[in-house]
């Protein structure tokens, strides 16, 4: 089985989906942008062979080189977990003529508007929302939606770029900042609470599925540098107060036409129980979850991923054994950690229960937490009981302060 994988160390997960892919006994052909020298040493000894080329966001001029480069050599798979690279690997597949989603669907899980569209014609409830490309037609779909509304990018990721909007100031300042964004996604903002579905697919039948929650919502937190973001993954997906969100995110799939590979979708829960779209990616969520996922289950989803794309087969069994929640903290101040306080009453406490720590040690500057969730770091537990895994994590957030200067 030969594989071509593009974007094999970055974002940093990625190493272990290459990982994955070596040890269920895929040849990896890596494809990345940067010279093989500086690649990790864990990515470089998982890698039969790599390809550099000059910009993989060119979608067009990377096409050529990596087919002209993979032309004739036997490969079975082209795939890639990294979110602005998804296209090009479908692309490439086409070229290659290589079995896997076309970039058409790839494309319904990319473009956010054509994403809803898709799913309307299925159906399925999704936020209220129209296709920007000036500032002229922003405002008139802002008209047309109503107060509270949202504007975020068409092809974005995560958070990035997208603003609540509670009256016309917010419009206006939120289409200021996104004038460098191509096209933009003015829609309905809904009022609840947000959680993920996971899965991975084979042939588009979820042969995993996790869900997690985010606190406060994203949105939130990606505004606001006092707040600790907490997110926990379920031990069971299948909780009766959960169930209507998995039937909604099968119903997507199915819709969307998924084929075989990771999925990171997210979703609202509003007070009177209705469930609402929010967008899905072909990829797998960011933020440590497919970590969290291992640590809920007690197996190596990296690994279980690379054998559906190889062999369409899911061989580990879900445990379902922990509930797992992760802090990200954030220091206050500017400049390099210079201290942590509380840490270690909180390993003294919840010890047995830590899975992860992670917080960046004293003499570390720190990172730009408008930029990653990672922020500052993070700690990660894990219990057979929600309230506990809860308490944990009110336990990080209001007893752990990092101090920067």
């Amino acid at each position: 089985m030969k594989v071509a994988f593009i974007a094999p160390a970055y974002p940093p997960e990625q190493a272990n989906f290459t990982r994955g892919l070596a040890e269920v006994g895929a040849h990896v052909i890596g494809i990345g942008n940067q010279p093989a020298s500086h690649l990790p040493g864990r990515v470089r000894r998982r890698l039969g062979e790599y390809l550099q080329v000059d910009n993989l966001f060119d979608e067009a001029a990377a096409t050529e080189t990596i087919v002209k480069a993979l032309r004739g050599r036997g490969i079975d798979r082209v795939e890639s977990n990294w979110e602005p690279v998804v296209l090009l690997a479908a692309r490439i597949r086409e070229r290659l003529e290589i079995p896997g989603m076309s970039r058409d669907t790839v494309l319904g899980f990319r473009d956010k508007q054509l994403m809803k569209e898709r799913l309307v014609a299925a159906g399925l409830r999704v936020p209220h929302s129209f296709r920007a490309t000036s500032t002229k037609a922003a405002q008139e779909a802002a008209e047309r939606i109503g107060l509270p509304l949202i504007v975020k990018p068409i092809a974005g990721a995560g958070s990035a770029d997208t603003y609540r909007c509670d009256d016309q100031a917010a419009i206006d300042e939120a289409l200021h900042k996104t004038k460098h964004v191509p096209e933009i996604s003015v829609e309905e903002f809904v009022d609840g609470e947000e959680f993920t579905y996971d899965t991975v697919c084979i042939n588009g039948q979820p042969a995993f599925e996790s869900v997690a929650q985010y606190f406060p919502r994203p949105l939130d937190f990606r505004t606001n540098e006092w707040i600790s973001p907490y997110q926990v993954v379920y031990r069971d997906p299948y909780r009766k107060d959960l169930q209507a969100g998995v039937k909604l995110g099968r119903a997507v799939l199915k819709a969307l036409g998924m084929g075989t590979g990771f999925t990171h979708m997210e979703w609202y829960r509003k007070a009177d129980g209705e469930v609402v779209f929010g967008e899905i990616g072909c990829r797998n969520g960011g933020g440590h979850f497919a970590d969290m996922m291992n640590w809920s289950n007690d197996f190596d989803i990296f690994r279980e991923w690379a054998r559906s794309i190889c062999w369409h087969s899911f061989e580990a069994e879900a445990q379902r054994r922990y509930h797992v929640g992760m802090v990200f903290k954030r220091a206050e101040g500017e400049g390099k950690i210079a201290a942590v306080h509380g840490m270690d009453r909180v390993l003294a406490r919840w010890g047995g229960h830590v899975v992860a720590n992670e917080l960046l040690p004293v003499g570390t500057p720190r990172r730009n937490w408008k930029q990653t969730l990672l922020s500052d770091g993070f700690v990660a537990f894990r219990h057979p009981r929600l309230d506990v895994v809860n308490t944990i994590a009110k336990d990080v957030i209001s007893g752990v302060r990092m101090v920067a200067r």
